[in-house]
């Protein structure tokens, strides 16, 4: 029997072995170090519940709660630091970014003289 690709059987179970020890090294070494504890109180029907679903996915109660807790955590960030916007609301902000800019006005002048006259920068070392 001989694997598409491969010279011999041989060759084909060497790469596949090389591949697999490959994967399990970059996954090794990019995962980072977890030297960080959480805890937390809950209530013992809150831990049946999680215990439950843990087995149901075949696997213990620490690896389940923190990959969900790691996963919604990313979600919630991402939601807020996301905009979305709709068809026309879209268009109303391109339509935004490319008109030509407004004249100042008198407010802005106001606040820009403020700005200038109490903020230290590169731009305005003095303040």
């Amino acid at each position: 029997m001989k694997a598409e690709g491969f010279e011999s059987m041989d060759e084909f179970q060497l790469d596949k072995c090389v591949t697999l020890w490959h994967t399990f090294i970059m996954v090794m070494t990019t995962e980072e170090l977890k030297t960080e504890r959480l805890v937390a109180r809950i209530s013992p029907s809150e831990k049946a519940l999680i215990e439950r679903a843990a087995k149901l996915e075949g696997r213990k109660v620490a690896p389940f709660a923190v990959t969900h807790l790691v996963n919604r955590a990313r979600k919630i960030i991402q939601e807020a630091e996301s905009i979305r916007l709709n068809e026309k609301e879209s268009r109303k902000f391109v339509e935004m970014l490319l008109a030509p800019p407004r004249k100042p006005t008198p407010a802005f002048k106001k606040a820009y003289r403020a700005y200038r006259d109490t903020v230290v920068s590169d731009v305005n070392p003095k303040g």
